[in-house]
């Protein structure tokens, strides 16, 4: 019969054996290095900041209503309406501002200026041998903006002051010669809306709608001295008239953004 001692003497061995195998095998491992990965670069964000300079070209329409409030020889009379026109066509012109995005908000400010060819004209109704016509040949506006980001689509609104170069002429209705004439730089408000695409790091295109409010002015109309009827001298004054005007735009847009940063997400 094996004796205790040498049990004790077996298993004492065997954990010696199994402890030096572990210790070896633990030396022989190299040493390992953990790396911390970088955040991925998931998307660029386009960033509208910055100033930018463009051109516009579209469609206009403008509404005039004239009520006679003077007669020949500067003599009043009583209010008598003499109808309203419609006229519709090009502009063109360009624009320069600066925007500044914070967030998904973008906040600017813009000047813009176009020529315009906004014609109408319409048979007057207190004297129809004569017809009336008007024309916006320019546009100003002036306006600040407040807009909302998805990366690079942006839709905005603006809002400010609008400024036109208006002429307006009394033509003989048989015979188009003029009658009477006069013009004037009126100023009024503009509120407008648009939707803008960029489509490279500096480029963006755009589709914008505004509407013009220019109130009421009254003007007195010179005499060109000619014209069937027409007895007062050239230079005189003929009639005068309080005339009403507003106007709708919408045009595309085409802008050149200085600088442009792209700004990455992670």
């Amino acid at each position: 019969m094996m004796r205790k001692s040498h049990v004790v003497a077996g298993v004492t061995a065997a954990i010696g054996v199994i402890l030096g195998s572990g210790l070896a095998s633990a030396a022989d491992l190299a040493p390992q290095t953990y790396y911390t990965k970088a955040p991925a670069v998931v998307a660029a964000a386009y960033d509208w900041s910055g100033f930018y300079i463009g051109a516009n070209g579209g469609w206009g329409q403008e509404r005039t209503c004239e009520t006679l409030t003077n007669s020949a020889l500067n003599v009043p009379v009583a209010p008598r309406g003499e109808g309203c026109s419609t006229g519709s066509g090009a502009v063109l012109g360009g624009q320069y501002g600066y925007r500044w995005q914070t967030g998904a908000f973008v906040f600017g400010a813009e000047a813009q200026g176009d020529w315009s060819n906004l014609k109408g004209a319409n048979v007057s109704q207190v004297n129809p041998l004569v017809t009336n016509q008007t024309k916006i040949e320019g546009l100003g506006l002036f306006t600040g903006q407040v807009g909302y980001a998805w990366n690079n689509a942006l839709f905005y609104a603006k809002g400010g002051a609008a400024v036109v170069a208006d002429k307006y002429n009394g033509l003989g209705t048989a015979t188009g010669i003029g009658v009477d004439h006069t013009s004037e730089t009126r100023l009024g408000g503009v509120a407008g809306a648009g939707i803008e695409y960029g489509f490279a790091r500096n480029w963006s295109v755009a589709l914008e709608y505004d509407h013009l409010f220019m109130g009421n002015n009254n003007k007195t109309f010179a005499s060109t001295g000619l014209g069937a009827g027409n007895l007062v001298p050239a230079g005189g004054i003929r009639r005068a008239m309080d005339i009403g005007q507003d106007a709708d735009m919408v045009t595309a847009r085409i802008n050149y953004r200085f600088g442009a940063p792209i700004v990455p997400r992670y």
